[in-house]
């Protein structure tokens, strides 16, 4: 998967349970967006794979921003 689609993937994602995630501070918005992934993926709503891509996106994107 190329990075440049990493946030849209998470957020068609999150979209498609009714979660839109916006900050104005980038760290806050991954975070939040992990939050949510990590919920999904709890109540059993995104299998394994579309949870471990998206923390990996997440976390080559936090690691981008600091």
């Amino acid at each position: 998967m190329k990075l440049s689609k990493n946030l849209t993937y998470i957020n068609d994602i999150l979209l498609r349970f009714g979660s839109y995630v916006y900050d104005k501070d980038m760290i806050n918005r991954l975070e939040l967006m992990k939050m949510e992934i990590q919920e999904l993926y709890r109540n059993g709503l995104i299998n394994k794979e579309e949870y471990l891509n998206c923390i990996l996106i997440i976390n080559k994107r936090m690691d981008e921003e600091k």
